[in-house]
């Protein structure tokens, strides 16, 4: 009779360890960690500057506290079972050199196959929620930006400014008509042409998908791009590559996409979106092995007030062929990248010297 009761005992608190476990995984993935678990379980994390953002990161931290639970109580049964049941610690206690076995107990089987089944549903579940919170297309974007990679730098294009930010005061649309009817043109090969491209009779230098726009922030290997955006604003990227395959990360974002020529035709959704960035400059880079200079090739994303991207936006407008360290100074931002060192886009930097602090130039 006793016996029974230590075993219904064990089997409660089995189920009721799962139950708790449960419990806190479906509380916690959707709330903000405490900061001191944060700190010690991010593993390195960078703070988030996105809303989506925070959904991973969250979601992050609490798949880790569920995972050290998990540790926790396997590494008790371990050194319980090391402890307790090995050969002296049962001859001293008179019993035979075996524990009793319990391959034949259904409910302790059941419990332990439950509980993984139970864990790694719940893990999907919430998986499920922020991969979906963060590829949301819903987000009503203020600015649409075009994005295109190619090796090995980055053009970013202004496609659309809502009213409210369009220094015009209507909703600005940048769409340069002249070169995407280029580069529609580029689609096909004429007649007669050398070595044609016979796949889906398509051209091998076709740039149809490709955007190009009025307003554009060009790298160079003398200066590294600057995208500069308004702050807590809905932003939308459209991303593309002119040649190989690229990944655009901006690693505040705890996201990042792969960059593909032809889209569409790779299966990829161009497009995604943020509900808003935090002010500040942040450090992009490409994350996709792209070839020589991949790792050089890097970009500054400039979050600036929203007032201020509406005055930078009136002077790039205002002044097509002023270059965009300019178009910065003349909101008060500095006017080259401060987050990339110490490397820049130089390609010339066998020897190591491969620092560069531009607005120190600029300023003198």
């Amino acid at each position: 009779m006793e016996q029974r009761k230590k075993h219904g005992f064990s089997r409660k608190a089995l189920l009721g360890g799962m139950v708790a476990l449960g419990a806190l995984a479906l509380t916690g993935c959707e709330v903000a960690p405490p900061e001191a678990v944060s700190n010690v379980l991010d593993m390195g994390w960078p703070d988030p500057i996105t809303p989506e953002g925070e959904s991973m990161y969250n979601f992050w931290v609490w798949v880790w506290v569920t995972a050290w639970i998990i540790g926790i109580i396997m590494w008790s049964l371990f050194l319980t079972a090391i402890v307790r049941w090995n050969r002296k610690a049962k001859e001293k206690k008179g019993e035979g050199e075996f524990p009793k076995q319990l391959q034949y107990n259904v409910p302790l089987e059941l419990v332990l196959t439950g509980a993984p089944i139970v864990i790694v549903m719940v893990l999907f579940f919430f998986t499920v929620q922020a991969q979906t919170k963060v590829v949301a297309l819903d987000k009503d974007p203020r600015v649409t930006v075009d994005v295109t990679a190619f090796q090995w730098n980055w053009k970013f294009g202004y496609q659309n400014v809502a009213a409210e930010l369009s220094p015009t005061g209507s909703e600005y649309v940048g769409t340069d008509e002249g070169r995407n009817a280029l580069a529609e043109e580029s689609a096909f090969d004429p007649e007669g042409v050398a070595n044609p491209n016979p796949i889906h009779g398509k051209s091998k230098g076709d740039q149809s998908y490709l955007n190009f726009n009025e307003v554009e922030t060009l790298g160079t290997t003398e200066e590294i791009p600057v995208l500069v955006l308004p702050a807590d604003t809905a932003i939308e990227f459209r991303l593309a590559s002119g040649d190989v395959s690229h990944a655009f990360w901006v690693p505040e974002f705890l996201f990042k996409r792969d960059v593909y020529a032809h889209p569409e035709a790779n299966q990829q959704q161009r497009a995604f979106q943020v509900e808003s960035i935090e002010e500040g400059a942040f450090v992009g880079r490409c994350a996709e092995m792209c070839g020589t200079y991949h790792a050089m090739m890097n970009f500054e994303l400039r979050v600036v007030p929203a007032e201020d991207f509406t005055d930078y936006m009136e002077y790039r407008i205002a002044n097509p062929e002023a270059p965009n360290s300019e178009a910065l100074a003349s909101i008060g931002q500095e006017p080259y990248a401060v987050t990339t060192q110490p490397f820049n886009s130089d390609r010339a930097t066998r020897d190591g010297e491969n620092a560069r602090d531009n607005n120190a130039a600029y300023n003198a």
